[in-house]
């Protein structure tokens, strides 16, 4: 399952839960770890995370990013938690001119660090940080199709080797957190299992409907911002790409943490 240095960089989707998914792995967390042992060739990580979003489209062109802890009320040890991955401003750049060419309203931050639906996935999948990163905004008004537009605009850059990884989650009722929750509520298995036979039969249309056709979805999104990026990742998928789910299990009762890979022999 190793990926060649020649082929095209692979698409991710991560489920991030909440900022202790960093040092509570569960089932995923070792998932994560041992696919991100395969990748051959990456040269950075381009992240959309529903933790940045902007009025048009910014792209982070910061040199050496912050780890940035956007949350409160968590263990305090979260806090000291650094991830001191390089940026790329050069693939930010290309990032930055291709939206531009799509007609989307784009500017280059300088400064921006890595928020916690980039680090905190990271930190299991690349736990290294060796590998640059660099983060593409969401807009305020994205939506499921434009977030499948926005994944395919970004998607000639997988084959100058960068990683995208769109960081969200499979459910994401904070409402219903529980700390120490022992068995995931049936609503969150149901939505989950509804959205995994969708992507696996790459039924990107069904997914761009999920508020209406799959079963709790205002429940397990209230909001929509954490499920948009998976949207993203279907659009950065490309054809032939085979795709993978990643099990991994729900964490405090709601949080489906439930992930997919594209790109990656079977």
């Amino acid at each position: 399952m190793t990926q060649p240095a020649a082929t095209k960089a692979p698409v991710l989707f991560i489920s991030h839960g909440a900022p202790t998914f960093a040092i509570e792995p569960g089932v995923l967390g070792p998932r994560l770890q041992a696919l991100g042992a395969q990748f051959k060739g990456i040269k950075a990580v381009l992240v959309v995370s529903p933790h940045w979003q902007t009025r048009g489209v910014r792209v982070m062109a910061t040199e050496q990013p912050e780890t940035v802890y956007d949350f409160g009320g968590f263990p305090s040890i979260l806090y000291t938690l650094q991830y001191p991955a390089k940026g790329h401003p050069q693939l930010a750049q290309s990032a930055a001119d291709l939206l531009k060419d799509a007609g989307l309203e784009t500017a280059l931050v300088d400064g921006q660090g890595l928020d916690h639906g980039a680090w905190v996935p990271l930190w299991h999948l690349l736990p290294d940080a060796q590998i640059p990163v660099f983060q593409v905004s969401m807009p305020l008004d994205l939506d499921t199709v434009s977030a499948v537009e926005l994944g395919r605009i970004l998607a000639p850059l997988r084959e100058q080797g960068v990683l995208i990884l769109a960081s969200g989650s499979m459910t994401h009722n904070l409402y219903e957190f529980r700390q120490w929750a022992n068995a995931p509520e049936p609503y969150a298995k149901e939505f989950a299992h509804w959205v995994n036979t969708a992507v696996l039969a790459n039924s990107v249309s069904s997914v761009t409907r999920y508020r209406s056709e799959a079963p709790h979805a205002e429940r397990a999104h209230p909001s929509e911002e954490h499920f948009l990026p998976l949207l993203v990742a279907l659009g950065a998928q490309g054809e032939g790409d085979a795709v993978q789910a990643i099990y991994g299990g729900v964490t405090h009762g709601v949080l489906s943490m439930d992930s997919f890979v594209w790109g990656l022999p079977a």
